[in-house]
């Protein structure tokens, strides 16, 4: 389990060892969504050609990536 998913659950409170597995899954697939949120957001504007020649977006997909890859990496490491 990740030790900052451990960390969670211990401020939680949470209640008995064995539902850990169930716990960890669940927080696994909040952060996955939390993800996907975030690729939604910037991949329309990394997709559009138009939009990638206005430099203002640059910074727009940057930071989205930027992020995705930050929650990625606290959650899970550096895999995928």
């Amino acid at each position: 389990m990740n030790e900052r998913l451990r960390q969670l659950m211990v401020q939680a409170d949470y209640p008995a060892p064995e539902m850990a597995l169930r716990a960890q899954k669940l927080a696994e697939l909040i952060v996955r969504e939390c993800m996907r949120q975030v690729e939604e957001q910037y991949l329309p504007v990394l997709e559009d050609e138009t939009m990638m020649k206005d430099t203002h977006w640059d910074g727009y997909v940057q930071c989205g990536v930027d992020s995705y890859v930050a929650i990625r990496e606290h959650f899970f490491g550096v895999e995928e």
